[in-house]
């Protein structure tokens, strides 16, 4: 027994020292080279130490230390490098005249030093430099060179901190000791604020991140037309690598003071959640809103979250509170364009290998927006996927759920009457891919679906209990065809060698009339109104309730010129053109749908040409167009000019009410030199002749800073004429948004 006790234990000696000693790491090797050439820079070797001058390079791992001298003790790690020192590791480069640097424990000192972070722009320089405990006890090298092995923590004295990537920085904050802890923070003691040679704030403590953006502020001020003088201005800050947030403050002289808070947290496996909370009292609600008049007191609050916690599992929500449907409009433009409507919702997806269930839940917390509240909808959806060993495929989706149909209600009275009704709903198909001939592809398909509908309730509720049955059949052929120039070139259009591809393709739908059709069943997932084709078979037609008969070709024809530039395939041409044929068309439909044309070319990879053209064939117009003319032949300037028309027919479809536009936009930026740079927009309207929005900024370079002077002007009919003027500004280090982020967000110039 007791050998079999002590085989037990050595067995798990073993298993545990066998990890432990895995993941010791191998010591590396110090390098030392000289870089002189001339022959005066050899390594000289006095007493175990190498001696080099002229030009001496160390390297140990991933650091790297260059002088113009340095002694050298390759056994413990000692260097003195003397003469344009710069030492290279964890990210921050040290510079200085002479250092004393040890390359296991990372023990530095220096009379004087220099320092900057690159990935946070952040620069530092001072006197004494040593590490944290050599500077309480600089008798005891010993346990420092232990500690330091540890911490790599070092302290300096008479130090100062600058964004500033010069030797007489604009601003700095200037403290009389400082702590630096690499790839993580510098942190001073009684620190004061200097613009030029000007005090003008003093921290008893300051601490600058170099792991994340440090805490800073940004302003905004202006006027606007509907706003008056104002300024915007916002606190960003950095609790720990777990919550940051912003606090805002802003004041319009025409509509109020107004103020919130951003808070975000970061839970590592549990993702990440975000809170937006905003607060106005409107002192002119009214203006520019004759149809709607809100509240004063006007708010916002917004909730989202997002975790994918394990493998394939992923749980998403969103709470989207307003006071009215045109605060957005109002005071966030920017959110408004991008989701004038935001939804609150809960999501849970759970992906298997052939399967995946989402479970979905839509409330209505707004009741001036129209929801389909989804109370819950649970979904299962089976991917494409062989049968056994046969050639059939099957693929599926089924969904059950409760829904409640709720109209929006403006000014007090509903839009509609509400409904609501359970449904079960499953779908399966089966198909049969082929390949006959070697090059035509052909899929097969054949499908039933089968609805149940509960009563429906609400005071809009009509229909009784109901279950409906829907059979489905077609096939998709396509083939693709090539021809390729090898020795083909042009110089104006950049060609080395040309291959065009063509792959025509057709797809048939057949669907014969349901059991019971869309006016006897509620409507949750009805067909929404768009300026592309919707999808004509399943699943991926997924207006449910609106399912009708169907007999009907889609045909389409995509063409691809493509060659090479520098070495890479590039696309010269993209075009696809497609159509749907009604064999049996609707009442209400012609035997031909609009004809759609997708084209990108690319004469020279600076040069691009984009259209998107809807036509109809039965009236012989131009239902939607949009082309956009792209160059970017430098980095010095760029130019972008596209023309949007909708005609009023379309726009009727997709806004009841609204009229169509034919808008010609152009969008130019110029960098003027190195500090000056310029960005002009102009909307005009062509047919009514009007210039609706204009708007110019100019930037500048102010080395640690940047600063823009936007201007916009806005001239929509039915609203006031609308002017904006804007000065906002940035640490180079902490930006206010992202390189570009003004070309997507334009407003964001205007502090929206």
């Amino acid at each position: 027994m007791n050998k079999l006790l002590a085989a037990l234990l050595a067995l798990a000696a073993i298993a545990l020292a066998g990890p432990a000693s895995a993941q010791v790491k191998e010591e590396p090797s110090l390098e030392i080279r000289a870089l002189s050439t001339s022959g005066t820079g050899q390594i000289v070797y006095q007493q175990g130490e190498a001696v080099i001058t002229n030009g001496v390079e160390i390297i140990y791992g991933d650091a790297v230390l260059t002088a113009d001298a340095a002694r050298v003790n390759a056994t413990t790690g000692d260097v003195l490098a003397a003469g344009h020192v710069r030492i290279q590791r964890d990210n921050l480069v040290w510079a200085g005249d002479s250092i004393i640097y040890n390359f296991r424990t990372k023990l530095m000192q220096a009379e004087k030093y220099r320092a900057g972070y690159p990935p946070a722009s952040v620069f530092t320089a001072g006197e004494n430099l040593g590490a944290e405990n050599l500077a309480r006890d600089p008798t005891n090298r010993a346990s420092t060179a232990r500690t330091a092995l540890t911490n790599g923590i070092y302290t300096a004295q008479n130090a100062f901190i600058t964004t500033d990537d010069i030797a007489n920085p604009a601003e700095r904050i200037r403290a009389s000791s400082i702590k630096i802890t690499p790839g993580k923070s510098i942190e001073a003691r009684n620190a004061v604020l200097y613009l030029g040679n000007v005090p003008v704030f003093y921290f008893p403590f300051y601490q600058q991140p170099l792991d994340r953006d440090a805490n800073h502020f940004n302003f905004t001020p202006g006027y606007r037309t509907s706003y008056g003088e104002f300024l915007l201005s916002r606190y960003t800050w950095h609790l720990n690598d777990t919550v940051d947030g912003v606090f805002r403050a802003d004041y319009r002289s025409l509509r109020g003071a107004a103020g919130g808070v951003d808070l975000n947290l970061h839970l590592g496996q549990w993702g990440k959640a975000a809170m937006k909370y905003y607060y106005l009292h409107d002192e002119d609600p009214e203006y520019g809103n004759p149809a709607e008049v809100p509240s004063a007191d006007r708010q916002r609050f917004a909730f989202s979250y997002d975790a994918t916690p394990y493998t394939n599992l992923n749980f998403k929500a969103q709470v989207n509170y307003l006071s009215d449907s045109l605060i957005l409009h109002d005071f966030f433009p920017g959110d408004y364009s991008q989701n004038p409507q935001p939804s609150t919702f809960v999501e849970i997806n759970q992906l298997f290998s052939n399967f995946s269930l989402d479970v979905l839940s839509v409330v209505r917390i707004n009741d001036f927006f129209q929801t389909v509240e989804r109370l819950p909808d649970i979904q299962l959806t089976g991917f494409r996927q062989q049968v056994f060993h046969t050639p059939l495929y099957y693929e599926s989706k089924s969904s059950i759920g409760y829904y409640n149909q709720e109209f929006a209600i403006t000014n007090g009275v509903p839009m509609g009457r509400d409904y609501a009704a359970a449904r079960v709903d499953t779908y399966h198909q089966i198909t049969l891919p082929e390949t006959f001939f070697g090059w035509l592809n052909v899929i097969p398909r054949v499908g039933g679906r089968w609805s149940y509908y509960g009563v429906e309730s609400g005071p809009g509720g009509t229909n009784e209990a109901t279950p409906r049955t829907i059979f489905n059949t077609g096939a998709e052929a396509t083939f693709k065809v090539s021809r390729l120039w090898a020795s083909a070139t042009n110089g104006w259009l950049a060609l080395d060698g040309l291959r065009h591809i063509v792959e025509p393709s057709l797809n048939y739908v057949y669907v014969p009339a349901p059991s019971v059709g869309p006016p006897a069943l509620p409507q949750f997932d009805y067909v929404q109104p768009s300026l592309r084709p919707l999808p004509i078979e399943f699943p991926d037609y997924n207006s449910i309730d609106s399912i009708t008969s169907q007999n009907v070709i889609r045909m389409g024809l995509r063409n691809r010129l493509q060659t090479k530039r520098a070495g890479q395939l590039e696309s010269l041409v993209y075009w696809d053109l497609y159509t749907d044929w009604r064999l049996t068309p609707e009442a209400d439909q012609s035997t031909f749908a609009d004809a759609y044309s997708d084209l990108v070319f690319r004469p020279r990879s600076w040069l691009t040409f984009e259209s998107e053209l809807r036509y109809d064939v039965s009236l012989g117009l131009v239902a939607s167009a949009q082309h956009t003319l792209t160059l970017r032949p430098n980095e010095i300037w760029s130019w972008s000019l596209s023309h949007w028309y909708l005609n009023n027919e379309v726009s009727a479809i997709l806004n009841p009410g609204q009229t169509g536009n034919n808008l010609l936009i152009s969008t130019l930026y110029y960098k003027l030199n190195e500090n000056w740079g310029l960005r002009a927009t102009q909307q005009y309207e062509l047919r009514e002749g009007v210039m609706q929005q204009q708007s110019y900024a100019i930037y500048r370079d102010l080395r640690s800073w940047t600063a823009a002077l936007a201007f916009r002007v806005q001239n929509n009919q039915g609203s006031p004429t609308d002017f904006t003027v804007a000065f906002t500004f940035s640490l180079k280090a902490a930006p206010k948004m992202d390189v570009g982020g003004d070309t997507v967000h334009a407003g964001g110039l205007l502090g929206y």
